[in-house]
């Protein structure tokens, strides 16, 4: 059992509390018994896995986890990225919160056969708070990364203001829907580059706009049921 916190794989799993350590080490931190048996059921292979009480000292592990007291188990694996692909899937730019990022990998895992897309300047998807966001899916569907003019198929610019409803939009898979951050949208070069420019409509008297994980959501389930219903 381990006994100092000088361990070298504590040391480890401190470390990759910050994005510099993990984009040079590769390798990301899950904690949490139910993050450990999706990545196991997904067949992930741990590079170190500590069980507190078994492996490790409780207050060892509780110093160097993100969730502080009482965490019971932390994996530590290797980053993955998907290729593009799908005839459904998810770009997002600009997106510089990890929850929602996390949130958004969650819902295209259960509503499209491909993944989120990140582009420039999005959260780090292997951080603490989006592993736990994602509940498991970036094990069962880990994201891409690529810059807008690297994607192919119908992109649809998901706009407040685009004028065109989402469920207006013909459906000509592939496609993938676009995303910007909640307060600067996506920047114009990729609004003007889009297949086509689209909106949720909201209430009149709603707010006026949606967090962009459920605005994600939203149109993943519209279009997914469209396109089943199209056969």
């Amino acid at each position: 059992m381990i006994t100092s916190a000088q361990n070298e794989q504590l040391k480890t799993i401190r470390k990759l509390q910050d994005k510099k350590h993990r984009e040079r080490l590769g390798l990301f931190a899950a904690e949490g018994e139910d993050l450990i048996q999706v990545a196991e059921a997904e067949g992930w292979v741990a590079e170190i896995l500590l069980v507190s009480g078994e492996d490790v000292e409780p207050d060892l592990l509780d110093a160097v986890s993100s969730l502080g007291s009482g965490t019971r188990v932390v994996g530590v694996y290797k980053q993955r990225w998907s290729p593009l692909g799908g005839d459904l899937s998810v770009y997002l730019h600009g997106v510089r919160d990890p929850g929602n990022v996390g949130a958004v990998i969650r819902s295209a895992h259960g509503l499209c056969d491909g993944p989120v897309v990140l582009g420039p300047d999005c959260a780090d998807p292997w951080s603490p708070k989006a592993v736990r966001a994602s509940m498991g899916s970036v094990f069962a569907r880990p994201p891409a990364r690529a810059a807008f003019g690297e994607l192919s198929g119908n992109t649809i610019a998901l706009e407040r203001g685009a004028g065109l409803a989402l469920s207006q939009v013909e459906l000509e898979p592939p496609i993938v829907v676009c995303l910007g951050s909640e307060r600067e949208g996506l920047p114009g070069e990729v609004s003007e580059e889009a297949s086509v420019r689209a909106e949720i409509p909201l209430r009149g008297d709603g707010p006026d706009s949606l967090n962009v994980a459920m605005a994600a959501t939203v149109a993943l389930y519209d279009l997914t049921n469209r396109m089943a219903a199209d056969g």
